[in-house]
């Protein structure tokens, strides 16, 4: 009796290893795996970059950049995405140090952020559409909205998932897999500032200029 209860102990504790080490599996190939589709999305947001230069001078006799854009609006809303990648990473320690309420303190922040961005960006379109300077005037106004909107649909799906993280933390707490949940979220949302530093830069700074 004793020799089979401790193959049985045995047993367990090797299956007990076992199960620990394929959600570590899963975890690392999870987070692998999104690394591989944000690689895709570069993919898409570099051929916008690029359709966008290649366009820039196509105004159809139209507002050029230098005409349309405002850099201090846009500053603004750059302070406001970027704020929200610190709040986001502030999140994430007190995520790692199991301080709940200071992580629901800090992504709240950051889904707040994110949101003051998408107003502004809104605003923008309607402010442009409104003046007769929408995508169908011309081939550099296209562009324009494409990319940029491109990026905004990204952030408003980074927002829903925040939201649904939300639930799920509440519900569930800090499990090894809302953890890697949060991470992957936390990569996305930090792709989505540095491709902004792009827009930023190659849309609003060159064309104020």
């Amino acid at each position: 009796m004793s020799t089979n209860a401790h193959t049985l102990t045995h047993g367990q504790a090797a299956h007990a290893a076992g199960h620990d080490h394929e959600h570590h599996d899963t975890g690392e190939n999870t987070v692998f795996g999104f690394w591989v589709y944000l690689m895709s999305d570069l993919l898409i947001f570099a051929t916008l970059f690029v359709t966008y230069i290649v366009l820039a001078g196509a105004t159809n006799g139209g507002a050029s950049a230098k005409d349309l854009f405002d850099l201090s609006f846009v500053a603004w809303e750059t302070a406001l995405l970027l704020v929200s990648s610190l709040t986001f990473g502030l999140g994430m320690i007190a995520l790692h140090q199991a301080k709940q309420g200071q992580m629901f303190f800090w992504l709240a922040i950051t889904w707040l952020l994110g949101g003051g961005f998408m107003v502004m960006e809104i605003w923008e379109f309607n402010h442009l559409i409104h003046g007769g300077h929408g995508p169908d005037t011309s081939a550099f106004l296209s562009a324009f909205f494409a990319l940029v909107g491109t990026h905004g649909l990204h952030v408003s799906a980074g927002m829903l998932w925040l939201l649904v993280m939300f639930i799920q933390l509440k519900r569930d707490g800090l499990t090894p897999r809302n953890k890697t949940r949060m991470a992957c979220l936390s990569l996305f949302w930090h792709f989505l500032d540095l491709v902004w530093i792009g827009v930023f830069s190659v849309v609003y700074l060159s064309g104020a200029i």
